[in-house]
């Protein structure tokens, strides 16, 4: 047993939690996960004794807590030498490691507009230019990779990578929210919620009691 301990917050709601847990399941790597959820009085008394950020989702090995979603990537990258990484090649290992930091930073309208919701099926919404200008740029992302390295597998380099775990949240963006797409993005994304992995997250978060309302989008 590894005996590091991932703190995540709903699984319904969290896009945060998801990407680190997935990188965990995916590298093979045992862990405690402990739900704290949103907006409730647990929350209240447990986060300040968790997360130094007062966010989630966090991840503590003894001593240390590390937080946020790609820092506690990074941060099992580099103790565990078999955990998912990088891809090998050079060239491929710079645009992987820049597309997560361009998911990490960036798509803000996307994120405002289409909270990750995996228990629901959304359609009939309008969204603001920006958020679809996001939603383009993020098919190009899945495009390219996958046109330019992804021959030897499903995902955006080939095998599974660190970069996949931070793009999962948005394949679920799509499906939950009907967004077409296209050519390699949409068997990009279905490989994606199909993954048993996911599809434990998400079978997970059907059975959440707690509906944010702020996350409920309405038609």
């Amino acid at each position: 047993m590894s005996g590091l301990k991932l703190y995540i917050a709903n699984k319904n709601y969290s896009s945060w939690s998801l990407r680190p847990w997935l990188h965990l399941r995916q590298s093979g790597i045992p862990f405690e996960e402990h739900r704290i959820p949103l907006n409730t009085a647990e929350w209240d008394e447990k986060i300040v004794k968790v997360s130094p950020s007062g966010r989630l989702p966090a991840l503590v090995d003894g001593g240390a807590v590390v937080w946020d979603s790609l820092a506690i990537i990074l941060y099992v990258i580099q103790k565990f030498p078999t955990a998912v990484g990088w891809p090998a090649d050079e060239k491929a290992r710079a645009e992987a490691i820049s597309v997560s930091a361009e998911m990490h930073s960036g798509f803000a309208a996307l994120r405002q507009e289409m909270p990750l919701n995996c228990r629901a099926r959304i359609t009939g919404l309008r969204f603001s230019e920006e958020a679809m200008e996001d939603a383009a740029r993020i098919q190009e992302i899945w495009r390219t990779c996958r046109e330019g390295h992804g021959s030897s597998g499903p995902w955006l380099f080939g095998p599974f990578t660190a970069a996949d775990a931070m793009f999962a949240p948005i394949a679920v963006r799509f499906l939950t929210y009907g967004i077409p797409l296209e050519g390699p993005a949409d068997a990009y994304a279905r490989a994606m919620v199909e993954l048993p992995a996911v599809r434990e997250w998400v079978e997970g978060a059907s059975r959440e009691k707690e509906v944010l309302e702020r996350y409920e989008r309405k038609p």
